[in-house]
């Protein structure tokens, strides 16, 4: 039985436009995605078990049973939390990061030379889920006007994937988070002159009165990475807590 890729990708926030727009159309078009050649964890479901949390499921069965996944950006926060809900849920997960003190944490590693489109086309289709955020054309923030264009970028990015390849059997949304307690938001509340002032800061302009957390994102790449969102494609999800109404 064939097993559909599933491949999501957590863009660099802070790179070029210029990087983003041109080197990812790039690898899409001329490429088909290209080879990436990562360093990776592949996470099975027996690895999973032993993490933390329990296994989510769908009536009883796990919901990317016989799927596989590349998940990037998943040494710690929100690739974190999805490549280890992902396994619990059944898919074979190779989870990349350039960190690789951070992706070791999560156990042994080896070389990962894949995922493409090409192969998801022989596969029969797939799901590709991209990484935004709230901060993008979605709403304007202040003083986060590169980060912002870069993510808006994203959106972009993923509508065109979607007609691209939608008569090919492949899916692509992204996703676009709020404010979520990951280890790289705390480093920016560290960076201030008082850390504790800027965090109270962050959660008052929360309409429900905190953060998200990376679980909460997870739990929506498995909704669409699962055959449960099997009609949707080309859409920018908005998971903020209320911030952009």
């Amino acid at each position: 039985m064939r097993s559909p890729f599933i491949c999501i990708f957590n863009m660099l926030s802070y790179c070029a436009l210029y990087f983003i727009v041109f080197k990812l159309y790039h690898w899409v078009k001329a490429a088909q995605y290209a080879v990436f050649v990562l360093r990776n964890l592949r996470i099975d479901l027996a690895t999973a078990e032993k993490m933390e949390g329990d296994i989510a499921s769908n009536n009883g069965m796990p919901r990317l049973m016989g799927k596989i996944a590349v998940v990037t950006a998943a040494a710690q926060g929100i690739g974190r939390a999805t490549a280890i809900r992902f396994a619990k849920e059944g898919a074979t997960v190779y989870a990349t990061d350039i960190n690789l003190s951070l992706l070791e944490e999560l156990k042994e590693f080896k070389v990962l030379i894949r995922s493409n489109v090409e192969k998801m086309v022989e596969q029969g289709g797939g799901s590709i889920i991209n990484m935004s955020s709230v901060a993008s054309s979605v709403k304007g923030v202040k003083t986060r006007f590169v980060y912002s264009t870069t993510k808006a970028a994203v959106v972009g990015l993923t509508k065109s994937i979607a007609i691209d390849f939608v008569d090919k059997g492949i899916r692509c949304n992204c996703i676009c988070p709020g404010t979520v307690d990951t280890p790289s938001f705390r480093e920016r509340v560290n960076a201030n002159a008082d850390a504790e002032q800027a965090l109270r800061d962050f959660i008052a302009r929360q309409p429900m009165g905190r953060l998200g957390t990376a679980e909460e994102i997870a739990a929506l790449c498995v909704y669409l990475a699962s055959d449960e969102s099997k009609y949707t494609t080309g859409q920018a999800h908005v998971i903020d807590g209320g911030w952009a109404c």
